[in-house]
């Protein structure tokens, strides 16, 4: 790993600790299980894709970013949680952890889901950068988080189970569901660091094919990964419209690299420094 990934990986993880979530109540375990699934680990990619666009333009302001990089993993983990519920997936692990719902009970993981989801504005909303800035980056998460993103796919992809979708529309269903939020992340980066907005739009079109990329990844390890290996759950997508149900293992793998030999190509016309940040980030998850 990168001397830049293992930094901003031990300040992100850092920065989580000291913010861990304090609710006063006497609830017996919401505060404990608010918090449970965010130290119980993840990939943190989204939150670092943010990082490594801040790093590479404005460096000084990665310790004000810390707070957007969390609002993004605080979105992304409740997703998880909401994914994982027995009226969606019926997982029983996430993150090498229990799911919520198997740990507690299904209306506190329902709570806890909604609860995140919401704090990640609050996040947002009192970081340490221009009001101006806060709305543009509480805008661009809200719309590829939402109903025109990362829940929109999530309609889709429960709506069509058991029913055979085409490439195309298997591509619309995880743009929205997965690539839009880590599209959003390259992008908030950008807002952050005030680049003009062609290079914006660019580096979310990136973001984007990264996105496809991760989850056609995520549907090979579903297969090829055991639950100690992966963390979570495995072979929970026999019924869903998933690249290796469609293309088969093999052409799942040949879809994924020819991502991957695209996005090495776009990260040329990147500035050195970034291109160099995004490639030691692809190079660890994607190998």
């Amino acid at each position: 790993m990168s001397n830049f990934n293992s930094l901003i990986e031990d300040k992100f993880e850092n920065y989580l600790k000291k913010n861990s979530l304090k609710l006063k109540s006497f609830h017996p375990y919401f505060e404990k299980a608010s918090n449970e699934m965010l130290n119980a680990g993840g990939k943190r990619f989204r939150p670092k894709l943010l990082l490594s666009v801040v790093d590479s333009f404005t460096p000084l302001l990665i310790e004000n970013s810390l707070s957007i990089a969390l609002a993004i993993e605080i979105l992304h983990t409740y997703s998880l949680i909401h994914d994982d519920l027995p009226t969606m997936d019926n997982a029983d692990l996430r993150r090498g952890h229990p799911t919520l719902h198997k740990t507690y009970d299904e209306v506190t993981a329902i709570l806890v889901g909604d609860g995140l989801n919401t704090h990640a504005f609050y996040l947002i909303s009192t970081a340490p950068l221009s009001s101006d800035i806060k709305v543009e980056l509480i805008e661009e998460l809200s719309l590829n988080g939402g109903l025109s993103g990362m829940v929109l796919g999530q309609a889709i992809d429960c709506y069509f189970e058991d029913k055979k979708l085409n490439l195309n529309e298997l591509k619309i269903l995880h743009l929205n569901k997965t690539a839009k939020l880590i599209a959003s992340s390259l992008k908030m980066g950008a807002i952050i660091s005030n680049l003009d907005k062609n290079y914006q739009i660019r580096l979310y079109d990136f973001g984007l094919k990264l996105g496809l990329m991760f989850q056609i990844q995520d549907d090979i390890i579903d297969v090829t990964q055991d639950e100690s290996e992966s963390g979570k759950s495995a072979n929970r997508d026999e019924d869903k419209n998933s690249f290796v149900n469609l293309l088969g293992l093999n052409g799942a793998i040949s879809e994924k690299d020819k991502l991957i030999l695209e996005l090495k190509s776009e990260l040329n016309s990147f500035d050195e420094k970034l291109r160099e940040n995004l490639l030691n980030l692809i190079e660890k998850y994607f190998k």
